[in-house]
């Protein structure tokens, strides 16, 4: 299934490659006319050995070498056009597919297995690479081989054997240097992800004396990976080497038997010559492809995982654009499996929410609360079931266009590089009304004039100026930004003061009175204040949902512990 699936990925591949087929079919033609122009060497020294020298003609010489010079210039135009015919058709295959390949990566289920954006331009670096050209030029090589072989079977023989000598070493420089190629991927990989973890949480790791655990953990990956790289940039160093100096020798050695025929009137000083030169064209492709072996191979592997995360994400089929729906969140008997993950953290979860009303989900930690918001804003999908917003089920809604009719805050908020507003509104064109009211809303307009450029302070300039709480309450107004239909509020409160959990509480009462529907996930009791319904999840499932008072008086009775107080924990 997964190969067939991956058969499907190569596929859109292909296609994207496939709408350059003009230009590539030019590429094609433009070789075999490059191949056949790469005669001009041979023919020539044919002529001048065999009839100008023993005619002893300067006008036949002067005329002849006004040819070659006239057939080489059009030779290397050729060449020159292929090389920038090849470098458009690897811009335009990563145009066509930057967009498909960032969304599909970012939803892939197979993770590091999958291909991303460095796939691709990988990809796009080997076909704009002189790989390529190479690659049209192969097909020639039995006809130069053929050629020699006209000219005497020993020659002919000595080339062929030569080529398959090549061939073999083109074979082991593949097989030996592709493993620790892939290596050296993973373990840069690896060291990027550790380099991310020190940025994003340089705090934290400084607080905890980490530095130097960390950084080791970064210097191991790296001379790791280091290593596998050098050890693969050695073995196709030394194939490249062995190669060229192989390709000299036969090239003598063409000279040396050619010689030897001569010398006994079996072939003519010009054949001997001309055999050489076409042995030296023969191989040139197989030198070249063997030198950038470590750029053709990491393209394969980038293809590969392309094709893996394409057929994994199919590309979506716009819906039918549906109007502003109404507020009314319905889940219908909801089963969940995260991404990578083989155990569902829902199961069989059900109720129903009305314009105006606000619910309040509590359990321990583990029970899938955070699980359940991740569902609810359309972030995972469902293995069974069907969460509907408005009557239509969120995967009629495009993507972006439910995340307008959504409001979420995540457990930890992030912010992304730009200005406050920017972040409040989405990281679209502020709407300067908006941005405002969804700030005054959630009660972080004031926190935000205090900024040092207000509104328009860029977030990367001012890093760790903001606290937890103040970050929290951005995110709050990004939340609230555009009216949304639905609120997902998750441990809204973890990072929050008093006059941060009493704006808070003003602005799930404003939602409530503007007919939103709010869901608020808590571990504190102040959280779930404002909200009529109260919901306890347990190990994925649904244990009581009712009116709030109704549930905490059931489970004062049962003695359950109501919320536990680790604010931020992960659910």
């Amino acid at each position: 299934m997964a190969r067939a699936n991956s058969r499907c990925g190569a596929k859109e591949l292909k296609c994207a490659l496939y709408e350059s087929r003009g230009a590539i079919v030019a590429v094609a033609v433009f070789s075999v006319i490059v191949n056949l122009l790469m005669l001009t060497g041979p023919l020539y020294m044919m002529q001048v050995y065999d009839r100008v020298l023993p005619g002893r003609s300067p006008e036949t010489l002067v005329a002849l070498s006004a040819l070659g010079v006239l057939l080489f210039a059009a030779m290397a135009l050729l060449d020159v056009l292929r090389g920038r015919i090849m470098v458009r058709v690897g811009a335009a295959f990563q145009d066509r597919l930057d967009l498909r390949v960032l969304q599909a990566s970012m939803r892939d289920p197979a993770g590091a297995q999958g291909g991303g954006p460095a796939d691709l331009e990988a990809v796009q670096r080997f076909l704009a690479s002189p790989v390529v050209p190479a690659l049209f030029d192969l097909p020639g090589t039995p006809l130069f081989m053929a050629l020699i072989f006209v000219f005497h079977p020993v020659l002919g023989g000595l080339a062929l054997g030569g080529g398959v000598l090549l061939a073999g070493v083109t074979l082991l420089n593949r097989h030996l240097s592709r493993p620790p190629l892939i290596a050296a991927g993973q373990y840069a990989a690896g060291a990027e992800g550790v380099a991310g973890m020190l940025r994003s949480e340089g705090d934290v790791v400084r607080a905890l004396g980490m530095s130097r655990a960390i950084e080791g953990r970064w210097q191991v990956l790296r001379g790791k990976g280091l290593r596998d790289a050098a050890r693969a940039a050695e073995l196709t160093g030394g194939f490249t080497a062995t190669t060229r100096v192989m390709r000299l020798f036969l090239q003598s050695a063409m000279l040396g038997v050619g010689a030897w025929l001569v010398l006994h009137q079996m072939v003519g000083a010009g054949a001997m010559i001309a055999c050489s030169i076409l042995m030296g064209r023969a191989l040139a492709p197989v030198e070249t492809v063997i030198a950038q072996w470590s750029l053709v191979s990491r393209a394969q592997e980038g293809w590969q995982k392309l094709a893996i995360t394409l057929a994994n994400v199919q590309s979506p089929v716009p819906p039918l654009p549906l109007p502003r729906p109404a507020a009314v969140l319905q889940v219908e008997g909801v089963t969940a499996i995260p991404p990578r993950a083989e155990h569902p953290v829902l199961r069989h979860m059900s109720f129903a929410l009305q314009p105006g009303q606000a619910l309040g989900v509590i359990g321990p930690s583990g029970a899938g609360k955070t699980s359940l918001a991740r569902v609810l804003t359309g972030v995972w999908g469902t293995q069974t079931g069907t969460v509907r917003l408005g009557g239509a089920a969120l995967e009629q809604y495009a993507g972006d266009t439910l995340g307008a009719y959504v409001g979420y805050l995540p457990q930890r908020v992030a912010l992304f590089d730009g200005t406050v507003a920017e972040n409040i509104a989405r990281m679209g064109t502020p709407d300067a009304a908006r941005v405002i009211a969804a700030a005054r809303e959630a009660a972080a307009h004031d926190m935000i004039l205090r900024l040092p450029q207000g509104y328009d302070t860029p977030v990367q300039a001012i890093g760790g100026w903001l606290s937890g709480g103040e970050i929290q309450r951005i995110g709050l107004a990004r939340a609230l930004y555009g009216d949304p239909v639905l609120l997902v509020l998750d441990e809204p409160n973890s990072n929050l003061d008093n006059t941060g959990t009493e704006a808070l509480s003003s602005a799930i009462r404003t939602a409530k009175m503007a007919g939103r529907v709010v869901v608020v996930i808590a571990h504190r009791p102040a959280a779930i204040q404002e909200c009529d319904l109260l919901m306890v999840m347990e190990a994925g499932q649904r244990r009581a949902f009712g009116l709030r008072n109704d549930i905490l008086r059931q489970m004062v009775r049962n003695h359950t512990e109501i919320v536990r107080p680790a604010a931020g924990s992960m659910a």
